[in-house]
């Protein structure tokens, strides 16, 4: 089998090109007026800030942080929500059972607090401005998924 653009992308490309130049202004913006990258694995802290006592989620970097964060992550979900609503793409339906969806994002949770940051964190933010740790938790996280992926096909699971 060939794979060719059109097998690839049979939409197009611009909408992704769009996409990712959306998200690299957005980042960029938030870093110019912030100074801080706009990973969103440090929603959950930052917002625990404002119900818990503790004196890990009492830290500065959560407190002066937290009323952006929620924000950017309300953003987020709004943002996916008036996409769907205003497209003609269906809401988000699955065939992956729930409790394999429960395990993927604690899962996906562990591996954010392990990798100091979340996938899009470092690929977005991190790659952008070139930090090694980031290079090489990308490289990584490509690297896993790749294999993950082969090894399942292979082993006859499929979406």
């Amino acid at each position: 089998m060939v794979l060719d653009s059109l097998t690839l992308f049979p939409e197009g490309i611009a909408h992704y090109l769009l996409g990712g130049l959306l998200i690299g202004a957005a980042t960029a913006v938030i870093y110019l007026g912030t100074g801080i990258a706009a990973g969103a694995s440090t929603f959950l802290e930052s917002t625990l800030s404002y119900v818990s006592n503790r004196e890990r989620f009492q830290q500065f970097r959560f407190v002066q942080s937290r009323d952006w964060r929620l924000v950017f992550t309300v953003g987020i979900v709004l943002g996916a929500a008036a996409y769907t609503a205003l497209s003609a793409d269906p809401w988000f339906v699955t065939e992956v059972s729930p409790t394999r969806l429960f395990v993927g994002g604690v899962l996906v949770g562990v591996g954010t607090r392990v990798g100091k940051g979340c996938t899009s964190g470092h690929g977005i933010c991190g790659v952008g401005s070139l930090a090694d740790t980031s290079l090489v938790n990308v490289a990584t996280f490509m690297a896993v998924a790749a294999g993950t992926a082969q090894l399942l096909f292979a082993l006859g699971v499929r979406p």
